[in-house]
């Protein structure tokens, strides 16, 4: 039998996988008994498989509104992470790890960061240095970043493809400054679109959304980062779909929204959103 793609909690409980009523192509996802940490049954040839697609040559190519937006996006977070930081350097340092074709990077340099980014994937990486990014081709451990480099490291959708994020966020937390801000964005389980939708939501469907195979609620976010050393200075969710384009007919799907919309505000206030957010903040040294 092809051996499974993660075998145990990604958040490093010690505890049994239960399934759960959300059933996918590759099995019903697993549920952590302890901190609700779902996981995809996807096998590992399966996963690698899905994961070629981020070295596409159109992979993350961005319309001029796409471009707009992703920059409205930055400029928010990244007035968070300075709000977070308090007393920092006017050009604070910022490493975006999995950076794609290195958007954010480009935004942290125009808003005054100095920015770079780390990227696994050769040939995005190559297309973001040639657009003038400062990126790094590889994972981030093959870097060795001296410690304390950074004031801002970001995480945008990157942990929901690891089997064990914990020394990603080690690393992160060793070239992060003490007080230093780690931004992670990743999808949020603990939502009514999960509750509403389960297995018709594109985001736990791997070929949706390549490499997909590890989601997180609020508590097991909370659970990796406090094992990983890191304080949650701030955790927001956002935005509600009950549906998918493809499920219902347009005149439905354009009723159904609309109703999504105006849940969106009482999802953010009540943490039911499917968009998690979090700045964590590096604990310091006691002594």
């Amino acid at each position: 039998m092809p051996s499974k793609f993660i075998e145990n909690c990604p958040v490093g409980c010690a505890a049994s996988f239960e399934a759960t009523d959300i059933l996918l192509p590759e099995g019903a996802l697993l549920r952590c008994t302890a901190c609700g940490q779902l996981v995809s049954q996807i096998t590992e040839t399966g996963y690698q498989r899905s994961m070629q697609a981020f070295d596409s040559a159109a992979f993350n190519l961005p319309n001029a509104h796409e471009s707009q937006r992703r920059y409205a996006y930055a400029r928010r977070r990244l007035a968070r992470a300075r709000r977070l930081l308090g007393e920092a350097p006017a050009q604070p340092r910022l490493l975006d790890v999995g950076c794609s074709r290195g958007d954010f990077v480009a935004a942290a340099a125009q808003l005054g960061f100095a920015a770079e980014g780390v990227e696994p994937a050769p040939h995005i990486a190559e297309a973001a240095r040639a657009a003038g990014r400062a990126v790094h081709t590889g994972l981030l451990e093959e870097q060795a970043f001296p410690a304390a480099r950074f004031d801002v490291v970001s995480l945008f959708e990157v942990i929901e493809h690891l089997r064990a994020p914990l020394p990603l966020l080690a690393e992160c937390r060793q070239i992060l400054r003490p007080g230093g801000i780690l931004i992670i964005s990743t999808g949020n389980t603990a939502s009514w679109t999960t509750r509403a939708m389960k297995a018709r939501w594109d985001y736990f469907r791997i070929d949706q959304d390549a490499g997909h195979v590890s989601f997180f609620n609020p508590r097991s976010m909370a659970l990796l980062a406090a094992r990983a050393g890191f304080e949650v200075a701030a955790l927001s969710t956002g935005r509600v779909r009950f549906s998918e384009k493809k499920d219902l007919p347009g005149w439905a799907h354009a009723a159904v929204k609309l109703a999504a919309e105006a849940l969106s505000l009482p999802a953010r206030l009540c943490g039911r959103g499917h968009d998690m957010l979090v700045f964590l903040r590096r604990a310091r040294e006691r002594t």
